[in-house]
């Protein structure tokens, strides 16, 4: 391990608000949406997670790097933020089974980053003022030049990026004993959700973005999971349409996240961006069905207009955040489907939440009964 030597970093947010600070990664210039993450660990999990992509994340804790990476703590192939702001980076580690430090990852993915500010100041300005756009710098400190540079960054509402995170080609993952066939829409799909599904049973099936309903069925498979994912829903327009074909034939399904989203547009109800998105993991969400709350790992900027799903007839809320109140789960009420808007895979986070994988497969096996 080096000690890593920083130069000058400057951040310019959408609005005209400058922070200095110092550089970490890789020295370069970027831009995306920024917006906050209140966990107090799993930055790895958070750095790899394809619903950041596009973004730029703001850590809460006050320092990032000191236990180092290690490959089992990915939940995909690559980084996907698009740079990252903390108070503290450690470019030296302490965790004896990590294989590198922090430092080292970023150059190698080639992400631009900055730390040494206030980041307090920083999530509270954001809060108050919502996501926007933001652009971070260590080789270019001149502010004008910058502001003209995030002109060109596109604004997340009403962007597609399912296509770009997911997989090209479609692929398989065998568990020990196969209990069910589930086929996965990937749009962006974490590697623990995968975990969960294949440690119940599930030989999983890994479709790319855009798949068609009728290859995904010609599988044959006893159910379908719809993946989290970034972007605006609104505009995922051909996983709608796969969704809608999987309620006609009424295989069980279940969607996370995005997939969440998904099957609220599948069945007519809006999606809309959040002033900010529930990013952490310590946001408790209550069940309506069961009437106990558990305690979630989200990450999402867009919300299921909540309005809408009470004036659908087949279309239930099944679960609140306690924070808000907007939507974090729904059912069909005469169709075997549901979904949530937080991440029970809990990678990283509480594990409160795995019962809903436990669900899924009730569905399965309810479904394989009644054939």
């Amino acid at each position: 391990m080096k000690l890593q030597t920083t130069t000058d970093a400057v951040l310019v947010l959408e609005d005209g608000t400058v922070f200095q600070g110092k550089s970490l990664g890789k020295i370069g210039t970027t831009g995306g949406e920024v917006c906050f993450n209140t966990g107090m660990t799993g930055y790895q999990e958070i750095f790899t997670d394809p619903s950041y992509y596009g973004q730029i994340v703001i850590t809460t804790v006050s320092h990032v790097g000191n236990y180092g990476v290690q490959p089992e703590e990915v939940e995909s192939n690559a980084i996907q933020i698009k740079g990252l702001i903390c108070k503290d980076f450690s470019t030296t580690f302490s965790r004896k089974t990590a294989e590198g430090s922090l430092q080292e990852y970023f150059e190698k993915a080639g992400i631009v980053g900055i730390c040494e500010i206030d980041t307090r100041a920083l999530v509270r300005y954001i809060r108050n003022k919502g996501v926007m756009n933001a652009i971070i710098s260590s080789e270019e400190l001149d502010v004008e030049k910058l502001k003209e540079q995030l002109k060109q960054v596109p604004s997340m509402d009403g962007l597609e990026l399912s296509s770009h995170v997911s997989t090209k080609e479609q692929y398989q993952i065998q568990p020990t004993t196969t209990r069910f066939k589930v086929a996965v829409l990937d749009l962006g799909v974490k590697q623990n959700i995968l975990n969960n599904l294949v440690e119940r049973g599930c030989e999983c099936r890994v479709f790319p973005y855009g798949t068609s309903f009728d290859e995904m069925e010609a599988w044959g498979p006893d159910g379908y999971f719809i993946s989290n994912g970034p972007g605006d829903p609104a505009v995922t327009t051909e996983a709608v349409r796969s969704v809608e074909r999987i309620l006609e034939v009424e295989r069980p399904m279940f969607g996370i996240c995005m997939g969440h989203q998904i099957l609220a547009q599948a069945n007519g109800i809006p999606t809309y961006k959040m002033h900010n998105g529930h990013r952490g993991l310590n946001h408790p969400v209550k069940n309506l069905i069961t009437g106990k709350s558990e305690i979630t790992s989200q990450n999402h900027g867009f919300a299921v207009d909540a309005d809408a799903v009470k004036l659908n007839p087949d279309v239930e809320i099944t679960h609140i955040n306690l924070n808000d109140n907007t939507v974090e789960g729904i059912r069909l009420r005469n169709k075997p489907a549901f979904s949530v808007q937080y991440h029970p895979e809990s990678s990283p986070g509480p594990h409160d939440s795995g019962y809903l994988f436990d669900l899924f497969l009730e569905m399965l096996e309810n479904d394989k009964k009644n054939k």
